[in-house]
């Protein structure tokens, strides 16, 4: 399998669980295919975040909506515009573009005023294609799925553990976290689209 095709396979994937958490139904494989195509395309004429050098820290970056707007655009293409995949393509473009760091904003257990933690509210999350986590969150390479989730586990302040254990795929997806590693590999390797 090329590259395109596992980007794609992957996006597709990422797709699928993210419309299923939010009941509805995915786009198709073609539709998948299509926008995973236009955002791979996109990484190539770009080029990935560049690695970090030994010992580097790397600081979290960001994108304005001047910025990401015109680029999230272009991978849904042209036709109708579908706030869900909107959203989701937003933050994909994000997740492939924002550069690396090495030490987590901690936002994922961000107390509110009230005690709480935004990214730990399940109807909230459900937004998200990278869960509790940042898209760029360090702890998606660093951590392999059961330090992450023991993590996760540990600072949960929204209804307790047993929230986050029945909740876990749409917490702390693994297809997110399959994605970027394949993208942070890509970038390691120097490898473009």
């Amino acid at each position: 399998m090329n590259e395109t095709e596992e980007f794609s396979r992957l996006v597709s994937a990422l797709l699928g669980r993210f419309f299923a958490q939010n009941g509805r139904g995915a786009p198709s494989g073609a539709e998948s295919a299509a926008l995973a195509a236009r955002l791979w395309a996109l990484v190539a004429e770009r080029g990935l975040p560049r690695p970090l050098a030994a010992g580097e820290c790397g600081a979290p970056g960001g994108m304005s909506e001047d910025e990401c707007a015109p680029l999230v655009a272009r991978v849904l293409g042209d036709g109708e515009r579908d706030e869900l995949l909107a959203n989701a393509v937003k933050q994909l473009v994000k997740a492939c573009f924002y550069p690396e760091f090495t030490m987590c904003r901690d936002s994922y257990r961000e107390p509110t005023k009230d005690g709480g933690c935004k990214r730990q509210e399940l109807e909230r999350v459900r937004g998200r294609v990278s869960g509790a986590h940042c898209v760029d969150c360090p702890h998606w390479v660093a951590l392999t799925a059961e330090q992450n989730a023991e993590l996760l586990a540990r600072e949960w302040r929204v209804g307790g553990a047993e929230v986050f254990a029945a909740n876990r795929g749409v917490f702390l997806p693994e297809d997110f976290r399959a994605l970027r590693q394949w993208l942070h590999a890509r970038a390691r390797f120097g490898q473009r689209a």
